[in-house]
C-alpha cells in the first residue's frame, strides 16, 4: 500500500512529561505516540507535532501527523492508538491528510492560554494546572502592556537562549488578559470546559501568533505579571519589547499554567473568533 499521511488532534496533561520532544530515558508525549503507532502498525513512524511544548506544559488542541503504509482506516487510528496510550494523553480525532501536510510547517497560527489563580489561599487540586498569584492583579495595566505586543515585531526580549530560530520576528494576532470565575479551557472545534471548578478569580492570558519562540509565552506572562502586581509600570511592555534583550524582561512564568489551545491551518484568526462568539 502507498504511504499515507495521518493527522491527529490530541490533548494531554503535561504534568508527568518532559515536554513533547523525545528525550533519552525521560517520558515525553512524542515518545508515547510513536510507541503506540509502532504497536498498532508494526512499523516505527516519526511523529511531527505542531508545537514542542516544554516540561509540564499542557495541550487542549495539539496537532500531530505521521506517515504509514498501514491500511487501517484513518478514523480507526483514534481508538486503536488510544488503547495503547495512558489516560493523560487523549486523541480527539484521526483523519487522512494531504501528502504534503506537516503539523508544524503548515500551521497558519497557534493560540496559547496561560492560567493564573489570583487568590490568597492555594487550591491543591489546581497546583499542576495553574499558577497562583496572591496579589490582586491589575488587568487594565496588564492589557495596556499586552496591546503593545500585537503586530509584527522582533520578540527576542521574550526568547530564552537567543537565538533559537533563523529569525525572532513574529506576528502576534491577539494578546489580551481576561478574568473568569471558572478556569476557562475551551478549544474551538472541540468545545466544553476542561475544568468547571469555581474559583474566586481566574486571570488568563490569551495569545495567538503565526509562530512562537522558545519560552516566548511564558516570558511575556512573566513580564505581564510584574506589571499586574504593580512592580513595573504598564509602559514596561513596550519598553521591554523595544529593548530586544531578554535580561530586561520578566522571569519565565512556571510551566503548569500554560496550555496549547488551538492550531489553525485554514482560517484567519478573526474568522475563528467570530465563530466562537456567535
Amino acid at each position: 500500500m502507498a504511504e499515507r499521511n495521518i493527522k491527529l488532534t490530541l490533548s494531554y496533561d503535561g504534568s508527568g512529561y518532559y515536554g513533547w520532544q523525545v528525550q533519552p530515558d525521560r517520558p515525553t508525549i512524542q515518545e508515547h505516540l510513536e510507541r503506540a503507532i509502532g504497536n498498532i502498525t508494526g512499523t516505527p513512524s516519526r511523529v511531527a507535532g505542531a508545537g514542542r511544548t516544554d516540561t509540564g506544559v499542557h495541550a487542549i488542541g495539539q496537532v500531530a501527523c505521521f506517515r504509514t503504509e498501514s491500511n487501517i482506516p484513518a478514523e480507526k487510528f483514534r481508538p486503536a492508538l488510544q488503547s495503547q496510550l495512558p489516560d493523560d494523553i487523549v486523541i480527539w480525532k484521526s483523519e487522512e491528510a494531504a501528502d504534503d501536510f506537516h503539523a508544524g510547517y503548515a500551521s497558519r497560527w497557534k493560540q496559547y492560554r496561560y492560567l493564573v489563580l489570583n487568590e490568597e489561599i492555594p487550591r491543591p487540586q489546581m497546583r499542576r494546572y495553574a499558577t497562583r498569584i496572591s496579589t490582586r492583579l491589575d488587568l487594565d495595566a496588564m492589557n495596556e502592556a499586552a496591546s503593545a505586543l500585537v503586530g509584527k515585531h522582533d520578540f527576542r526580549s521574550f526568547e530564552s537562549q537567543f537565538p533559537n530560530k533563523a529569525t525572532s520576528v513574529r506576528t502576534v494576532l491577539h494578546c489580551r488578559v481576561n478574568e473568569a470565575e471558572t478556569c476557562p479551557l475551551w478549544q474551538p472545534g472541540l468545545g466544553g470546559q476542561l475544568f468547571g471548578q469555581p474559583v474566586g478569580r481566574c486571570v488568563y492570558l490569551d495569545i495567538a501568533a503565526d509562530g512562537f519562540l522558545y519560552n516566548m509565552v511564558r516570558a511575556i506572562m512573566g513580564t505581564l505579571l510584574k506589571i499586574g502586581i504593580g512592580s513595573w509600570p504598564a509602559s514596561a511592555g513596550k519598553e521591554v519589547l523595544e529593548a530586544m534583550d531578554r535580561r530586561v524582561a520578566g522571569p519565565t512564568a512556571p510551566p503548569e499554567g500554560l496550555y496549547l489551545m488551538h492550531v489553525e491551518y485554514d482560517r484567519d484568526f478573526d474568522e475563528v473568533v467570530g465563530e466562537a462568539g456567535s
